[in-house]
């Protein structure tokens, strides 16, 4: 699926979402020298004379590689991580390398990275990149406090993907099972009582199981839309009927409660800014994404 957007006609400046008339972007063309993985390449910007550039995608977050490479048969990494890269790679080949990078601030980076919206010129035509992995479901949605523009339409294309079914959301496509059948949910809390930073362990997942059967929860992981993450530990089980609780913060853990181990809130308060929300997932030891609590429900609500 392809997400089109108008082509820039060599403004500074323009709509950083298509189809609106606010808020408006800084932007600039370039070309594309390297796709990393599938939310991470490397864009030579015209004009700024610097070369060839890390650049990470606004509002996606793809599964990780282990090998980078060029050539898509080379590439390693996390199940779904070497499809979203060779789908982005497919994307930028299409669009002969020429891209339209966008940004509200004038030079916002994570890191080293710079941190841009990227749309690429396919068949005569801007196709928003960040849009057309989350629709396709080969990303999670991953949204940011400050470069917030795509925040809310990013959520949605995202929830109609995990509706849908597709790749990422799809239960069993890495691998089948294990305990398959047991229809695991998530449920996330991310505004803890008072002042979230003072009552980290006020946010929390839950893992719920409503089957008849206990599910072994050693290996399977946790994670927000960040690349930080809680594995269960051999021996976790969540009995049939019951849930177990992974706080955020630091604690003692016994067989119905854990501890994530950070120091600060991870979950993001949707008040923070506009479209804000965040959302948790949990994988099994196969890669499989089995169940997730996107928020705000955007989606069959």
């Amino acid at each position: 699926m392809l997400i089109a957007a108008p082509a820039a006609s060599g403004a500074a400046s323009g709509p950083c979402v298509i189809g609106t008339a606010s808020p408006v972007c800084h932007l600039v063309t370039g070309k594309v020298t390297f796709v990393a993985d599938g939310d991470t390449l490397d864009v030579d910007l015209d004009g700024d004379g610097r070369g060839a550039r890390r650049t990470r995608i606004i509002g996606v977050q793809a599964m990780e590689l282990t090998r980078y490479s060029k050539y898509a048969a080379r590439r390693r990494g996390e199940c779904h991580g070497v499809a979203a890269a060779n789908r982005l790679d497919r994307m930028v080949r299409a669009a002969g390398r020429r891209a339209r990078v966008a940004s509200m601030a004038s030079d916002p980076r994570t890191g080293k990275r710079l941190y841009r919206s990227i749309a690429l010129r396919i068949g005569g035509r801007w196709v928003d990149v960040g849009a057309t992995l989350l629709a396709e479901g080969h990303a999670l949605w991953f949204p940011h406090h400050a470069e917030w523009a795509w925040n809310a339409s990013y959520s949605e294309l995202a929830q109609r993907a995990a509706a849908a079914g597709r790749r990422l959301w799809e239960t069993d496509s890495c691998k089948a099972g294990p305990a398959q059948s047991a229809g695991l949910r998530v449920e996330v809390n991310w505004d803890a009582d008072g002042d979230d930073a003072q009552n980290v362990n006020g946010e929390w997942f839950d893992v719920l199981n409503p089957s008849a059967q206990d599910v072994p929860l050693g290996g399977w992981w946790v994670r927000d839309s960040h690349l930080r993450r809680f594995t269960f530990p051999a021996g976790a089980i969540v009995g049939a009927g019951r849930r177990v609780r992974v706080h955020v913060g630091r604690g003692t853990a016994d067989a119905a409660e854990y501890f994530w181990g950070l120091p600060a809130p991870a979950f993001e308060n949707p008040a923070g800014a506009p479209g804000l929300g965040d959302g948790g997932y949990l994988f099994d030891p196969d890669g499989d994404l089995r169940a997730w609590d996107v928020y705000p429900c955007r989606v069959g609500c």
